[in-house]
């Protein structure tokens, strides 16, 4: 156990759980895991760790309240946390000085606070990359995505990808976040995509299941192009009619179990991810602290998207705490030593990780951008696996996005 004369590192990691819209329940699981297991082999450089954790219930209250909590209880960092509503959280946590490491990267806010330390390109990175993976196999693309304020962005970041090597760009179809039925969407999507050489891509968050849903149910006689009907053989491209996409944390590998593996309806889809591929050995110390540590806990799935950052948050948190040697770790420390270039080697699951004014990519909007890397993956056999291997730089596609 950790002991010691060292004074416990508190931090909290917080997630939505039982909303309409995203959950992600297997955040806050995995940060209880970590320490669990950190604590059991002597703490982090001997410091007990203490993980709070927050349910953020997907509102502006529901984060501020967790952002409060995280003051009032002392913490030292947000570690591994996701949260769309970043205008409620941020303003808290930088009045007393608490730095945000490795959120989700789902927030604007994440991207533009000094006090944010992402550890993945978010959602920019993402779609700007997908645009770039689309680009050499769909002629016609359809994009659904949520008619937000944060939705809007998104088909400047896909046309970026598509644009640079000559597409014309995406069809742009906004869309209600958490309705119950996406007929009227996915019929426009598949009629805007074409045929075979097309591809409709939807980046709803958990609501991506109930698009292609209703996408799947489209009848046939309303496709002009000879597209998927309600029948299905599970390829995701029945009768020639256009390929599905997505990006990680839309789509993964949960929800490609849950919906059938290599019978479902993602077989054959693009996906772009952070991160690589579920089965890559740089994984294997991450499984075996689940394994020894979650206690059959089914909520810390290591294929799940928001398990897979909040390990990476929690090893640059150790690793930045193991670097001071100190016998009291504060909030300022943490921020201090990753804005002095406190460089974190995450063993092959990003890039080396490295906070200093030099390393920000300085997106408009995403100026705090450290890691431009995406990877592209495609669902064969009812596996996410890699469709070319290593990382792709889309710095400058996030870039062009902007101008």
């Amino acid at each position: 156990m950790a002991g010691g004369s060292k004074e416990p590192v508190t931090v909290m990691t917080w997630a939505p759980d039982r909303t309409r819209a995203t959950n992600m329940p297997g955040m806050p699981a995995m940060a209880q895991a970590y320490a669990r297991w950190v604590n059991a082999n002597g703490g982090i450089d001997g410091h007990e760790l203490r993980v709070l954790t927050c349910n953020e219930q997907n509102t502006s209250a529901g984060a501020s309240d967790c952002a409060r909590r995280a003051v009032h209880e002392g913490a030292v960092a947000v570690v591994g946390s996701y949260s769309q509503n970043g205008d409620a959280f941020i303003a808290p946590l930088e009045a007393a000085g608490i730095p945000y490491i490795g959120g989700y990267g789902i927030s604007e806010d994440e991207f533009t606070s000094p006090l944010s330390y992402p550890v993945n390109g978010g959602v920019a990175a993402l779609v700007a990359g997908h645009g770039a993976q689309l680009a050499a196999s769909c002629r016609g693309v359809s994009l659904v995505r949520p008619d937000t304020i944060a939705g809007d962005r998104l088909p400047d970041l896909l046309n970026s990808g598509l644009r640079r090597t000559g597409h014309d760009g995406a069809a742009d179809i906004p869309a209600t976040e958490d309705a119950d039925t996406y007929t009227r969407e996915a019929t426009r999507a598949r009629t805007r995509a074409g045929g075979a050489d097309g591809c409709v891509t939807a980046v709803l968050g958990e609501r991506t299941q109930v698009f292609f849903d209703s996408y799947r149910r489209l009848p046939a006689e309303q496709d002009t192009a000879g597209g998927i009907t309600g029948t299905g053989t599970g390829t995701g491209e029945e009768k020639n009619g256009p390929r599905i996409s997505s990006v990680l944390g839309s789509v993964d590998q949960p929800l490609i179990d849950r919906t059938g593996g290599a019978k479902g309806p993602f077989e054959g889809a693009y996906v772009t991810g952070w991160y690589p591929q579920a089965d890559d050995p740089a994984w294997q110390p991450m499984r075996k602290v689940i394994k020894e540590n979650a206690f059959a806990d089914n909520r810390v799935d290591p294929t799940d998207a928001g398990v897979q950052t909040t390990w990476i948050a929690y090893t640059v948190l150790r690793r930045l705490v193991e670097s001071l040697g100190e016998d009291r770790v504060t909030a300022y420390q943490l921020s201090h030593a990753l804005d002095q270039g406190a460089k974190i080697d995450t063993g092959g699951l990003t890039p080396p990780l490295r906070w200093r004014y030099d390393d920000l990519l300085g997106a408009p909007g995403f100026p705090r951008i450290v890691n431009r890397a995406v990877t592209f993956q495609v669902v064969r056999q009812g596996r996410l696996v890699a469709q070319r291997p290593g990382f792709v730089d889309v710095g400058k596609t996030v870039l062009s996005s902007a101008s």
